[in-house]
């Protein structure tokens, strides 16, 4: 099953989604209007509101609970990378110019806080505290998860393990989340729960991990953002932490220093080579497809359906994809 595929068994959720999304985002705020309009229509893979749909179809779901889970789960995801591109000095994303860069960092930084509140608004919908207890908590994971690496920005003694700490927070809690609600939603039992729960988790930490080795080998076109921008931003990503690890003293240093300067311009085509003769991008790769492997296995909690095929394809297209 192929994306396109996966699109085709969603579209008329997915319409609804989007749907919800453009009703939620309206307000009597002009700017909010305006902003909420250019998010709506700056594409992106919506990949996590899929997976709410996609679990909770195949746990046999037939209501509409599932519409409002994954746009909880989209605008969660759209305010973070509001916040990021921010904090980041973005300037591009998915091809396009960020919202930061076309409105202004104010009017990101609060609109954003805007979504994040009509998420939590969306929350309350449920009538069930355990929807909320989730949703707050990988909210807060996320925050954290920020700050993490904000904090490990210009550090090359970054370790493996705080690396993949950050991974978990900022991208992994959220997939994790959309997953382990949509067992929640439908009832289901502990097994089930954790199950559906673990795979978004490995699924999410896979999907970083990937999105790390783009950012040093990607089609910069079909990557919609600039090549090597998290070494201009000074951001030990796994892959600089194994070249550093596999290579020689002097190829260290030489990341070492990218890092702490945070200086792309300068160090880049110095530091893809040294990537490449350390096997480093290969080695993050193999890292990914054991995350997805992982997250395939705990799908055996449900039973056999498209849908199930559906996760399982997704699980698979997340390490082989070109953006």
């Amino acid at each position: 099953m192929d994306i396109k595929a996966i699109q085709a068994l969603t579209e008329q959720d997915m319409l609804a989604v989007n749907q919800l999304i453009e009703q939620q985002l309206q307000s009597n705020v002009a700017l909010v209007n305006q902003l909420g309009l250019y998010i709506v229509n700056s594409g992106g893979k919506r990949i996590r509101p899929i997976l709410s749909i996609l679990a909770a179809k195949a746990l046999g779901h037939t209501g509409n609970e599932h519409i409002r889970l994954a746009t909880i789960v989209e605008f969660i995801h759209t305010a973070t990378l509001l916040h990021d591109d921010v904090v980041d000095e973005s300037l591009l994303r998915r091809g396009n110019p960020t919202a930061n860069a076309e409105f202004g960092n104010a009017a990101s930084v609060l609109v954003g806080d805007f979504i994040y509140t009509r998420a939590f608004q969306l929350m309350v919908g449920f009538n069930k505290m355990q929807v909320m207890d989730i949703f707050a908590h990988a909210t807060n994971v996320i925050a954290e998860g920020e700050v993490l690496q904000l904090m490990n920005c210009n550090d090359p003694n970054t370790s493996e393990e705080s690396y993949m700490q950050v991974i978990y927070s900022k991208t992994a809690k959220l997939f994790e989340a959309a997953t382990e609600l949509a067992a929640i939603i439908t009832e289901q039992d502990e097994d089930v729960i954790n199950g559906l729960k673990f795979y978004g988790m490995h699924l999410g930490t896979a999907f970083q991990l990937v999105d790390d080795v783009l950012d040093y080998s990607a089609n910069q076109a079909e990557l919609g953002k600039s090549i090597g921008d998290d070494l201009a931003e000074g951001k030990p990503t796994l892959p600089l932490i194994y070249a550093m690890q596999n290579g020689s003293q002097a190829q260290a240093e030489l990341i070492r220093g990218a890092i702490e300067k945070a200086d792309g311009k300068d160090y880049l085509d110095k530091v893809l080579a040294i990537l490449e003769e350390t096997n480093a991008l290969a080695l993050t790769m193999q890292k990914a497809q054991e995350e997805a492997e992982k997250a395939i296995n705990y799908l055996s909690v449900l039973p056999d359906s498209e849908y199930k095929d559906a996760l399982i394809a997704l699980a698979k297209l997340s390490v082989d994809r070109k953006y």
